[in-house]
């Protein structure tokens, strides 16, 4: 499956303009139904920060915010770092600025202290001169502190919560969602693949995970992670980050390792299996095949219209019906251009399972010899049935050490 882009366009992926404006229509529409003016978001990173790319296909990244004003009607504002007063008008024919009018820059860095309220101040500019009388912002958590601050003491609109409803619709997958979220399953089957053929003893933690970005990053993928630490067999191997994959690959270890990259065009599935460097004892097989299990029980609950707490609560009477401890952490969630985005199977998430959602379901537990862990993608196809997008098989990965 392939994702093709623009010839004219700096971008190396893209969705279609069409699948924009699709988007855009959606969200306008309720809008119009809460006579919510403008939208504001901002994100500054890629890995959980999908809205400002599922506006305009282009995300924040680098820590550096990324402000998108999106109207009612009309075309949208960007704000980013860049010189002092740049305005910098878009072409209607633009190949990557799609649906923008202007973007606006300005030189204020997050580590700076003295530049805090200058995208702030943009925006609310920005917001006045066109007289919006509400202003619906999108998940503040992932917002500077001093933006909101700033936005919230100086602007003359009313700001509302707008963040429910575009979730709703992000949630919803479109068949040209689905190629992208397809193309990333294909990539993380083709990477852990090469992982098999490639890892052996004597390597590092840290080569693991710059084989397999460098395998996605080949295919397609621009950002995301790649996390798991090594372990002498009888002792757990927990997934941990760059800075913790220092520990040298030896016979008779095993290694955790889940890839969270994104694929071509943008859109997030993750895959995790554990390498056993020689033959894995029966307890690793034991817990691996339990949490194949835990899997496919929440998998048989993802029905259209089933309350995602409902989902949650059965996969903790699962754990608890096998002695195993109850679920604490984020088991299983939808995924797009956000790594983790919702609906949450979680006891505290209010949307329900839908038809076309893309979900990672990826139960495990932990004592200190053992990390159970399986991680694999399923879409809620608009049939009803529930498909995995992985082909790599669910097994533990044995490497003749």
């Amino acid at each position: 499956m392939t994702v093709t882009t623009s010839p004219d366009s700096a971008a190396r992926f893209q969705c279609s303009t069409a699948e924009l404006e699709r988007r855009w229509a959606a969200v306008r529409a309720e809008m119009d139904d809460r006579n919510i003016d403008a939208l504001v978001m901002q994100n500054s990173q890629d890995w959980v920060g999908g809205y400002v790319r599922w506006f305009t296909d282009v995300p924040g990244s680098t820590g550096y915010p990324r402000t998108v004003i999106f109207p009612r009607d009309g075309l949208m504002t960007v704000v980013h770092q860049g010189n002092f007063g740049s305005v910098r008008k878009i072409a209607a024919d633009d190949p990557v600025n799609r649906g923008v009018e202007k973007i606006l820059t300005t030189s204020s860095f997050p580590s700076i202290i003295y530049s805090r309220f200058y995208d702030a101040e943009l925006v609310v500019d920005e917001l006045k001169q066109r007289g919006y009388r509400t202003v619906g912002l999108l998940s503040t958590p992932g917002m500077q502190y001093d933006f909101c601050a700033y936005l919230k003491d100086n602007t003359d609109a009313k700001l509302v919560d707008a963040t429910d409803f575009v979730d709703r619709i992000k949630a919803i997958k479109s068949p040209e969602d689905m190629v992208q979220i397809r193309a990333c399953a294909e990539m993380h089957d083709a990477i852990f693949k090469d992982l098999a053929e490639t890892v052996r003893p004597g390597m590092r933690d840290w080569e693991v995970s710059a084989r397999a970005r460098y395998v996605g990053h080949n295919i397609g993928s621009e950002q995301g992670l790649t996390i798991g630490k090594s372990a002498p067999l009888g002792k757990a191997s927990t997934f941990a980050p760059l800075t913790m994959q220092g520990r040298e690959l030896r016979k008779g270890d095993h290694l955790s390792f889940l890839i969270e990259l994104n694929g071509p065009g943008g859109q997030y599935t993750e895959l995790a299996r554990t390498f056993v460097f020689g033959k894995p004892s029966n307890e690793l097989v034991d817990a691996f095949e339990m949490m194949k299990s835990a899997q496919a029980e929440t998998v048989k609950n993802l029905k259209s219209g089933t309350p995602c707490a409902d989902v949650f609560a059965a996969h903790n009477q699962f754990m608890k019906s096998h002695n195993l401890p109850e679920e604490a952490r984020l088991y299983a969630h939808g995924q797009g251009y956000d790594m983790v985005e919702r609906p949450l199977i979680r006891h505290d998430e209010t949307m329900s399972v839908e038809k076309n959602m893309n979900f990672a379901v990826h139960p495990g537990y932990v004592t200190e010899s053992i990390f159970g862990i399986i991680c694999d993608n399923y879409f809620v196809d608009g049939d009803g049935a529930v498909d995995r997008l992985h082909d790599y098989p669910q097994m533990l990965i044995e490497i003749d050490a």
